[in-house]
C-alpha cells in the first residue's frame, strides 16, 4: 500500500499554548503491521492538558508497535486503553486527552475514537465522518435533538462525554471500511472542524496538494477567530496491494462498522465493495435538518352557550322569608320565657328582714347575713322562702354571758335575731329560731354526682 500524508498543528489566535499532538508511525513497523496515525487534543490547563495529548500520542504508537499478536485490532484497541491507563496515573484524574487515529492495514481503514477529535473519509466527491464525537452535543445530533449547524452554535458545544486519562478505564469506539485507490482521509480536532465545515474541508482536501490543504485549513479556522488549538492531518491512498485485496476480500466482507450505544453497541455491515454513500454516512453526524412536523389540527370551535340554559339565580320566596321572621320571633320569646325566671330568681335578691317579736327590746338588731345562692340551678320555687305570720312567735330568754354589760362598755346591748336555716330542695312552714348570740354556721348543699 503507498500512502501520501501531511500534518501541521498551530496554536491559534486565542490560546497562549498548544495542547494538542498528533504522531505517524515511522520504522520497520510500518510495513509489518501497517501505517498509525494519531490526533490528540489534550485537557486539563496549562502544562497538563500538552503533558496528556503528548502521552497519549507515544503511548497508542509504541504500544501498537511493540505487540506482534496478529489480531490488529485488538492491538490497537488495548493501545488506547494502555494511554489511558498511563495518563490517569500520571494526572490522577486531573488530566485528559481526545484520541483519533487511523490505521491503514491490508487494504482495511481501522479507525479508532474517544473524545471528539473526528477521522473523516473523502471519496468520490463526498465527505463522511467516520468517528462518533463523544461530547453533550455530539450525543444530541446522533439522536436528532438537534442540527449539526445548532451544535456549532451550542453553549455546550465543548462538553465531552467520553476522554483518555479522566478514568481508570475507557470504552473506545472502532470503526472499520475497506479501502479504495484515491480514498483522502483526515485526521483533525476540533479546533478545526468547530469552525470549518465538513463540506469546506472536503473540497479543500480535494482541490489542493496535501501540504497545501493542511496549510489551507488551519489558516481558515484563524481566520474564523482561532478559538482553539487547530491540528490536521490528512492522508491520501495511492495504490493498494494487491495480494491484499484479493486475499483480503473474504474478511472484508465480515467486517463491520461499529456505533456503541450508551448501553448496547448496534452494528452496520458493509461488503467488501461498499462505496461511499449516504447509507454509509447516515450513523454518522447527521446535517440535516430534522423533518417538519406537521401542525396538530385545530380545535373545534365551541358554541356559545344559551341564555335559556343557564339557570337563573336562586331567590328568598316570600313564603319562606315570613317563616323565617315567624321562627325567629318564636326562637326570642321562647329564649326570654326561659332565661326570665332565672334573672329574677329569690335567691339573687336581698332578702326582706323578717319582723321583730313585739316582746323584744326596742333595740338595733344586727344584720343579718344573706345566705349565698344555692349551688343548684334555679327552679320556678325558690329553694328558701321565708314565711311572715301576723301571730308574733314568743322567743326565749337569753341565757346569761359574760358579755360585759352596757353601763360598763357605754354601748347598747344587741337584741337577738332568729337565725334561719334552709334545707335544700324543702321550703319551711315557719322560720326556726334559736337562743343564741351567736349564728348557727351553715352547711352549703352541695351536689353528688
Amino acid at each position: 500500500m503507498k500512502l501520501r500524508h501531511s500534518a501541521r498543528t498551530d496554536v491559534g489566535r486565542t490560546r497562549d499554548h498548544n495542547e494538542d499532538d498528533f504522531g505517524v508511525g515511522e520504522g520497520a513497523g510500518v510495513a509489518q503491521h501497517g501505517e498509525l496515525l494519531v490526533v490528540c487534543d489534550g485537557m486539563g490547563g496549562h502544562a497538563a492538558g500538552e503533558v496528556a495529548s503528548r502521552l497519549g500520542v507515544e503511548t497508542i504508537l509504541s504500544a501498537y508497535y511493540s505487540d506482534n499478536s496478529p489480531d490488529r485490532v485488538d492491538v490497537l484497541r488495548r493501545a488506547f486503553e494502555r494511554a489511558n491507563e498511563r495518563i490517569h496515573a500520571e494526572g490522577r484524574g486531573a488530566m485528559g486527552t481526545t484520541g483519533v487515529a487511523a490505521l491503514f492495514y491490508k487494504g482495511m481503514l481501522h479507525v479508532a475514537n474517544v473524545g471528539d477529535s473526528r477521522a473523516y473519509l473523502i471519496r468520490n466527491d463526498d465527505i463522511c465522518q467516520i468517528s462518533r464525537d463523544h461530547s453533550l452535543v455530539g450525543e444530541q445530533v446522533a439522536a436528532g435533538v438537534i442540527t449539526a449547524d445548532q451544535a456549532k452554535s451550542s453553549y455546550y458545544r465543548n462538553v465531552i462525554t467520553r476522554a483518555l486519562g479522566y478514568q481508570p478505564e475507557v470504552q473506545v469506539d472502532l470503526f472499520h471500511l475497506p479501502l479504495q485507490v484515491g480514498d483522502t482521509i483526515v485526521l483533525c480536532s476540533d479546533g478545526l472542524h468547530g469552525l470549518v465545515s465538513d463540506e469546506e474541508i472536503g473540497a479543500i482536501a480535494r482541490s489542493m496538494p496535501l501540504a497545501d490543504a493542511v496549510d489551507r485549513l488551519i489558516d481558515l479556522a484563524n481566520e474564523r477567530g482561532g478559538t482553539d488549538n487547530i491540528t490536521t492531518i490528512i492522508a491520501h491512498v495511492d495504490e493498494l496491494d494487491n495480494a491484499a485485496t484479493f486475499a483480503d476480500l473474504s474478511d472484508a466482507a465480515r467486517t463491520t462498522v461499529e456505533f456503541p450505544a450508551p448501553t448496547t453497541a448496534a452494528t452496520i455491515e458493509f461488503p467488501a465493495t461498499a462505496s461511499l454513500t449516504p447509507a454509509v454516512a447516515e450513523p454518522a453526524t447527521i446535517r440535516t435538518a430534522p423533518l417538519p412536523v406537521a401542525p396538530p389540527p385545530a380545535p373545534p370551535p365551541v358554541a356559545a352557550p344559551d341564555p335559556r340554559d343557564t339557570p337563573a339565580p336562586r331567590r328568598m320566596h316570600w313564603i319562606g322569608a315570613t317563616l323565617a321572621t315567624v321562627l325567629f320571633t318564636g326562637l326570642v320569646f321562647v329564649t326570654l320565657f326561659v332565661a326570665y325566671p332565672s334573672v329574677l330568681a329569690p335567691g339573687q335578691e336581698s332578702p326582706a328582714l323578717p319582723e321583730t317579736s313585739p316582746t323584744a327590746a326596742p333595740t338595733q338588731a344586727p344584720p343579718t347575713a344573706t345566705l349565698p345562692p344555692p349551688t343548684q340551678p334555679p327552679t320556678e320555687a325558690p329553694a328558701i322562702l321565708p314565711v311572715a305570720t301576723e301571730t308574733p312567735v314568743p322567743t326565749a330568754s337569753p341565757a346569761p354571758t359574760t358579755t360585759p354589760s352596757p353601763v360598763a362598755t357605754g354601748t347598747p346591748t344587741p337584741t337577738v335575731a332568729p337565725a334561719i336555716t334552709a334545707t335544700p330542695g324543702a321550703s319551711p312552714s315557719t322560720p326556726i329560731a334559736t337562743a343564741t348570740r351567736t349564728p348557727i354556721p351553715l352547711t352549703l348543699p352541695t351536689r353528688t354526682p
